[in-house]
């Protein structure tokens, strides 16, 4: 039954992805901007419909992307993100979870001020940037190479059916 329900999902998206009146170039960026920016907290669908309308992208495929990985994607970007800021500021993973853990239980606008602040929310920020560039290139080569395929499939059934 979910089984059914994700195909019927991946179903529809695939349609809809094709039907957009775009070049398959202008709708893999589109869609690879929203997947980046849907993965980075705090920006989603607005900040991939601003970006898209600035780089030219389909703006269409570009807030698709962003809904579909805004919410999904959470938990486990947020824990690879944890991890990977950990890695690359040479902080312990425990240290990072805890100060993490720390700074929501006792929150208050004073705490922005301080120092250990950055010291928790700078390396998840940069873990969080180089998954979504990552995941963003990951899914505009791939989205490239279906929508040209399935465009040239689509062109060539339509001159079989002239004939």
């Amino acid at each position: 039954m979910i089984k059914n329900r994700i195909v019927s999902f991946f179903s529809v998206l695939y349609i809809k992805l094709f039907k957009i009146n775009d070049t398959p170039q202008k709708i893999a960026l589109g869609l690879a901007l929203g997947v980046a920016l849907g993965i980075i907290p705090g920006t989603g669908p607005l900040a991939a419909l601003f970006l898209s309308i600035f780089l030219r992208a389909n703006r269409a495929s570009a807030l698709l992307g962003s809904l579909i990985t805004n919410t999904w994607f959470s938990l486990v970007t947020f824990l690879l993100a944890l991890r990977l800021g950990s890695a690359i500021f040479n902080i312990s993973l425990e240290a990072l979870r805890y100060e993490w853990r720390e700074l929501f239980n006792d929150f208050h606008l004073g705490y922005l001020l301080k120092s250990s602040f950055l010291k928790v929310l700078l390396p998840v920020s940069v873990g969080y940037l180089i998954i979504g560039i990552i995941l963003g290139l990951l899914v505009y080569i791939a989205a490239l190479v279906i929508i040209k395929n399935a465009k040239i499939r689509i062109l060539a059934a339509g001159r079989k059916n002239e004939n």
